[in-house]
């Protein structure tokens, strides 16, 4: 394979074609192994092309040949058990946890395309970084030590919002005896027990929705909570009644920034239900972080967060209350000294201390002309 499409060849220690009994799980486990050697997070299979890992955000080609058909269709029959085998042959896909070396674990969908087989799994890991460790900054442990309220991670896919949020829960986890659930859709890390005790639900595997899930938490006694993505009324709901019966809730929700966040969440609910709604934020809300993770010019440096983050003040709630949340961006870009930052100025620092360039910088703002007058002075900067 070339490697003008920026995809690198990764070697991987056992090449198999996998189309007798157990050479199926062969195949599959050098592909397992080849992302944990590697450092990757996840595998991408399909019929007719090499292997691939995502590795630091890219999805690389391992150098093995191109897979057939028969080759995934044996694999299928090696690592799945006859009821999950008989499920995948009915349906056309199955989501599965499958067991791997030294404790680590892999989230995998197996389905069709095309009338052909094809797998994408995730590891999941139990290496929680701290705070230092992924360049965000150490208000989110206080945030993360109230008593209850809701914190809520925006961004798109893949902007890191699950593993700072893991951080999170260690950081209380490490301080608090306290109950932490998780309800996940796939669970993305596997927490060991500090002084909290930690309970992990994974959707189609513990519990059937997120719904049925949330209605067990008052049977569950919880006094932490993280509901994987909030992405209709009931979840949401849910979610904000448990922060108001004291509970401290960790959520992620799909927005542009941390201040538009608001919109995203009145669009879920009914016109008439969005001043009750208003209210119960205005009063429970803890904080909103958005980020986005962009790739630095250090090497030993991958991808790296710009971040946003409103802080529930009592300035922040009388904006809400009176529906005026269009206007705390500037409430954000004031209030440093009380441990927000809005994006232009994250993204500001980054460049001055030369973690990123500022074309990606420029690239990655909704405000180019305010970031590009913001970067006057320091035009020589994000260049190494």
């Amino acid at each position: 394979m070339s490697t003008a499409r920026n995809e690198l060849l990764v070697p991987v220690a056992v090449h198999h074609r996998g189309t007798t009994p157990g050479e199926g799980k062969k195949a599959w486990l050098s592909w397992l192994d080849a992302i944990v050697r590697f450092e990757g997070s996840d595998l991408i299979v399909k019929s007719g092309l090499p292997p691939r890992i995502r590795h630091r955000g890219l999805l690389k080609d391992l150098s093995t040949p191109a897979l057939s058909e028969d080759t995934l269709f044996q694999v299928a029959k090696d690592i799945l058990d006859p009821n999950q085998l008989a499920h995948f042959e009915r349906h056309g896909s199955i989501d599965f946890a499958y067991d791997f070396e030294r404790g680590r674990r892999f989230r995998v969908n197996m389905f069709m395309a095309r009338g052909k087989p094809s797998v994408a799994a995730r590891l999941i890991t139990s290496n929680i970084k701290k705070f230092e460790d992924l360049f965000l900054p150490q208000v989110l442990g206080d945030v993360a030590m109230a008593a209850q309220g809701l914190i809520l991670f925006s961004g798109v896919t893949g902007s890191g919002k699950s593993t700072s949020i893991a951080s999170m829960l260690d950081y209380v986890n490490e301080r608090k005896k306290v109950h932490i659930i998780t309800i996940e859709d796939p669970i993305e890390y596997i927490f060991e027990d500090k002084k909290a005790t930690i309970n992990q639900r994974e959707i189609g595997i513990d519990c059937t929705n997120f719904n049925d899930a949330l209605r067990a938490l008052v049977r569950e006694n919880p006094d932490v909570v993280l509901v994987g993505e909030m992405r209709d009324y009931e979840t949401f709901e849910a979610a904000i009644r448990a922060a108001e019966t004291g509970h401290l809730v960790f959520g992620t929700i799909h927005a542009s920034s941390a201040w538009q966040t608001f919109g995203r969440i009145y669009d879920l609910f009914p016109e008439e239900e969005r001043d009750q709604i208003r209210k119960l934020l205005a009063y429970n809300l803890r904080a909103i972080i958005y980020q986005k993770l962009l790739p630095t010019l250090r090497p030993e440096i991958a991808r790296i967060p710009a971040i946003e983050i409103l802080l529930n003040t009592p300035g922040v709630q009388k904006y809400v209350l009176e529906g005026r949340e269009g206007e705390l961006l500037d409430v954000i870009k004031n209030s440093r000294h009380e441990g927000m930052i809005d994006f232009t100025s994250s993204l500001v620092d980054l460049v001055e201390r030369e973690c990123i360039h500022q074309n990606v910088a420029l690239q990655s703002t909704p405000k180019p002309e305010e970031l590009k007058m913001r970067l006057k002075g320091i035009g020589h900067l994000g260049h190494g």
